[in-house]
């Protein structure tokens, strides 16, 4: 009992730090000036507002509507996940299943990439965009996103693919399914576990994505979410209430898309294993 009521202690305690940042943020976004810059800050707004969200949704500040950058950012993300997760399903089941030369190099420079700096690729990557005529353009933008999801989703999968028997398989060719029914109807639904955790690093790696963006981004109106939080830091001060709600609105679509998915990481779990 002293075991299990440590245990629980200890994660009661890694929750609360984990979650604290987020209520303050939340708890801010809702405050008036006065309480956000009182001396005695308190935990929950005394007199709470909605001005600040009003200012971010409205575009008081930047001159771009707020639902502009929210299209571009929902852009991104929905298809640096569609795309990734369909290249790194196919290349995870062709590395699990097959035999072929160079396969192990292949596996190690998927985690030698995962390796690099981001910031070290800035530049590179700018002159490979420019060459290719997609600098300040969205679908430049999400082959970048696409680039640095696909390996990392790779190596993900390939332990789902790997953990999925190969009697299974073998069943469902003596039932007469094809290798394309067997993929659909036995590999994949055994696979969603994965294919929804490689799906939520995806979404959020373009989310919430800021470097590259602003690098490679010129037209405002092509700017994504995260850009616009710096429309609202300013040499006479940083307007925090704004800041605070943009953020918290920059966050409810992450939760959303999770909620939306995380139910096929138990349902995908058993599917497809029984006959019928």
């Amino acid at each position: 009992m002293l075991r299990r009521a440590a245990l629980n202690g200890t994660g009661l305690l890694v929750f609360v730090f984990a979650v604290f940042p987020v209520f303050w943020m939340v708890s801010t976004a809702f405050k008036p000036n006065t309480e956000i810059f009182s001396t005695t800050p308190k935990p929950f707004p005394s007199h709470p507002t909605l001005a600040h969200f009003d200012l971010v949704l409205n575009g008081g500040i930047a001159e771009v509507s707020f639902w502009e950058y929210f299209r571009n950012s929902a852009v991104l993300a929905l298809v640096t996940v569609v795309v990734s997760s369909l290249f790194a399903l196919l290349a995870a089941t062709a590395v699990a299943r097959f035999r072929f030369r160079f396969r192990t190099t292949f596996l190690v420079m998927l985690l030698v990439v995962q390796m690099v700096p981001l910031e070290a690729l800035v530049i590179p990557l700018f002159l490979d965009l420019k060459k290719a005529d997609m600098l300040n353009t969205l679908p430049g933008l999400a082959v970048v996103y696409i680039g640095f999801a696909v390996p990392f989703a790779i190596w993900m999968l390939r332990g789902f693919v790997a953990a999925v028997p190969r009697e299974l398989e073998e069943a469902a060719a003596i039932d007469g399914a094809g290798p394309v029914r067997t993929f659909f109807k036995v590999m994949l639904p055994l696979v969603a576990p994965g294919l929804v955790a490689t799906s939520i690093f995806s979404f959020i790696t373009a989310w919430n994505e800021f470097i590259f963006a602003y690098t490679f981004l010129e037209d405002q109106d092509k700017y994504t979410l995260p850009i616009m939080l710096q429309f609202f830091f300013g040499r006479s001060g940083n307007a925090w209430g704004p800041i605070m709600a943009a953020s918290t609105l920059l966050t409810i679509p992450v939760i959303a898309f999770f909620l939306l998915v995380q139910r096929r990481m138990v349902s995908g779990l058993t599917a497809g294993a029984v006959k019928g």
